[in-house]
């Protein structure tokens, strides 16, 4: 079953506090997604498997730690999702990224994809896939779909804002991934948005209506 981790940092909540609020304007909001994604990033990265090196300090020999293998990428889900991987890169500079595309029909508010464009190895290596909003859990649960078609196995999902019905479908649909949720909303309201969310996180990263 997927681990489903709900961050309790006092970092990230305080900057969920900041993309909360109306008044936030791009510029902020965008850098406070990025840092959030960072934050998120490093516990994300938690059990990712290391192994010794010898190495040389300015005084002695010894023995250090370094990521065994490093074969890592983040994919974002477009666009909102982009928003997401500086903060990523931040942490794991060496990781590939790749990008897919999906969008929500706004009859059924069903995943229609686009786009779909990943490193030639993906399957090889441990994937981060990110989009700040995991609110019906559509998209989420396809873009996975998507990548396991592709071979990837490893793969952890990172989101900011989440809903109770989003959570609930992406673990039935995918109970090998885990989830990682900056914080837990109340609901989705008629429209599909989270209550009380914080709006369309895409509008307001690329400051778009």
């Amino acid at each position: 079953m997927s681990k489903v981790f709900i961050m309790d940092h006092p970092l990230i909540q305080h900057k969920i506090g900041i993309i909360r609020r109306k008044t936030t304007g791009t510029k902020a909001f965008r850098e406070a997604i990025s840092e959030i994604a960072m934050l998120i990033c490093y516990e994300a990265t938690r059990d990712l498997e290391l192994e010794d090196v010898d190495i040389e300090t300015p005084i002695a020999k010894t023995k250090a730690k370094e990521l065994k293998g490093k074969k890592l990428a983040v994919v974002p889900i477009l666009r909102a999702g982009l928003g997401m991987v500086d903060g990523m890169l931040t942490l794991i500079p060496a990781a590939k990224v790749g990008h897919i595309g999906l969008y929500r029909d706004p009859s059924t508010l069903n995943p229609v994809e686009y786009y779909c464009k990943l490193p030639a190895d993906c399957a090889e290596r441990e994937v981060f896939v990110v989009d700040p909003m995991l609110a019906t859990g559509g998209s989420a649960v396809a873009a996975l779909e998507l990548l396991k078609q592709k071979g990837c196995r490893k793969i952890h999902f990172l989101c900011i804002i989440a809903a109770p019905e989003g959570i609930e479908a992406f673990t039935k649909a995918h109970p090998d991934v885990d989830l990682y949720v900056g914080a837990l909303d109340e609901r989705l309201n008629d429209h599909g948005y989270i209550v009380p969310g914080l709006g369309d996180a895409g509008d307001r990263i690329f400051g778009t209506k």
